[in-house]
C-alpha cells in the first residue's frame, strides 16, 4: 500500500472524438455474419450495456489525441507550461516502438527542455500508474508537479475486427467470442496536472492507495499486429471478468483495511468502464452500493487507460464529485492487474 500527504490533483483535461460509432452501427455492418450464426440484434449493447463509442478522424495518432488532452488541461486551469517538470504518456495505444510517444506530445505542447518524459505502459491501468509514479516524485521532493496523458486510438482495432469477422467463414457462435471485447473499445484522452499541495489546499489530493498482481492469468487477453497495419486481439471475456474481480476483491480487502477507506466512508467510486455485467459483479462481490457508481460507459464504451479518469474528470465537471467527498479510482488492466487509488477532496 502507499499513503500520500503532498500530492495534489490540480486541473484535469480531456478530449473527445467527433465521430459517433454506435452498437447498432457495428451490428448493420455484421448483419451477413449475424444472419449467418443466428444472432440477435441489439445483442451487443445488451450484453456490453454500450449503445455508442466516439472515434478520432482517420489517421489521428496517439501523440495527437494526447497532445490535445494537455490542451485541455492548460485551458482549464491557471498552468504555466514552460514550468511543467515532468511529463508521462500512458496509452495502450503508441505511435510507434520508439521514440517514447511522450516526445512527440513535449514537443507539441512546448513543454520546457528541463522536463523529464517518459511512456509508462501497463494495458488499461496505464494512467493511474503514471499518477503514482508522479506523486512519487512529488512525495520525495524529487518535482513539483508534472503531466499525466493519455491518446486511446480505438480506430485501427475496430475496424480490422470487423473486416476479419466479415471475411471468415469458418466463424461459429463459438469462435466469435474472443472478438467480442474488442467492439466494446472507443477512443478518447485525457490528461491531468498534478503538483505539491499548497498550505490552505482547496483542490482533490491523493492521499491512499492499493495493488495486486495476478499474473497467472496473463494469457486471458492478448493483442497484436496481425500483418500489415492490422490489428487483433482475442480476450476470454468471461474468464478475465471473473479472474479480474476476483484480483480487485484481494486488492479491495488491502485498501479497505486503512482506516477512513472503507465502503461507508466512500461517496464515489470511479472505475474502468468495461461493462453493465463487469460492474454489476465487481460491486456485488466487493459489498459497495452500485448507486455510488459514477458511469461513463454507455457513451465512451471501453476507452482503455483513458477510461477511469476521463469518468472522474466527468464526475467533477457535474458536481458529481465535489468538496468534502472521498472517492476512489480503481482500475483492472489485462496482465492481470488491480489498482486503487483513495482521493479526499476537504471542504
Amino acid at each position: 500500500m502507499i499513503s500520500y500527504s503532498k500530492v495534489c490533483l490540480d486541473t484535469f483535461g480531456y478530449e473527445l472524438p467527433p465521430r459517433t460509432l454506435t452498437s447498432e452501427d457495428i451490428e448493420n455492418r455484421l448483419a451477413e455474419v449475424y444472419e449467418r450464426l443466428k444472432l440477435p440484434q441489439g445483442r451487443l449493447e445488451l450484453m456490453s450495456g454500450i449503445r455508442e463509442r466516439r472515434l478520432w478522424p482517420d489517421g489521428t495518432r496517439p501523440s495527437e489525441a494526447a497532445t490535445m488532452a494537455g490542451e485541455a488541461v492548460f485551458a482549464n486551469g491557471d498552468i504555466d507550461r514552460t514550468a511543467v517538470e515532468c511529463l508521462i504518456f500512458t496509452s495502450v495505444s503508441r505511435d510507434m516502438m520508439e521514440p517514447a510517444t511522450a516526445s512527440f506530445v513535449h514537443n507539441a505542447l512546448g513543454l520546457p527542455c528541463t522536463c523529464l518524459i517518459f511512456d509508462i505502459s501497463n494495458a488499461c491501468l496505464g494512467f493511474l500508474d503514471g499518477m503514482v509514479m508522479l506523486a512519487n516524485m512529488i512525495e520525495l521532493g524529487q518535482v513539483q508537479n508534472g503531466l499525466v496523458v493519455s491518446g486511446e486510438t480505438a480506430e485501427e482495432l475496430l475496424e480490422s475486427t470487423i473486416m476479419a469477422l466479415i471475411d471468415n467463414r469458418n466463424l461459429s457462435r463459438k469462435t466469435i467470442k474472443p472478438a467480442f471485447a474488442s467492439l466494446t473499445i472507443g477512443s478518447g484522452s485525457v490528461g491531468l496536472f498534478m503538483r505539491k499541495c499548497g498550505d490552505a489546499e482547496t483542490k482533490p489530493k491523493l492521499v491512499h492507495g492499493a495493488w495486486q498482481a495476478n499474473t497467472a492469468h496473463s494469457d486471458l487477453c492478448h493483442g497484436n499486429q496481425a500483418g500489415g497495419k492490422s490489428t487483433l486481439m482475442e480476450t476470454d471475456s468471461e474468464e478475465l471478468l471473473h479472474r479480474g474481480v476476483e484480483t480487485a476483491h484481494q486488492t479491495w480487502k488491502l485498501f479497505s483495511s486503512t482506516p477512513g477507506w472503507g465502503a461507508e466512508d466512500i461517496d464515489g467510486f470511479f472505475c474502468h468502464q468495461v461493462g453493465t455485467a463487469h460492474a454489476r459483479l465487481l460491486f456485488d462481490t466487493l459489498g459497495l452500493e452500485l448507486d455510488k457508481n459514477f458511469e461513463t460507459l454507455a457513451s465512451f464504451g471501453n476507452v482503455g487507460s483513458v477510461s477511469a479518469p476521463i469518468t472522474l474528470a466527468r464526475a467533477i465537471e457535474e458536481n458529481v464529485y465535489r468538496p468534502g467527498h472521498k472517492g476512489a479510482l480503481l482500475g483492472i488492466g489485462s496482465g492481470i492487474n488491480c489498482l486503487m487509488l483513495g482521493i479526499e477532496w476537504g471542504k
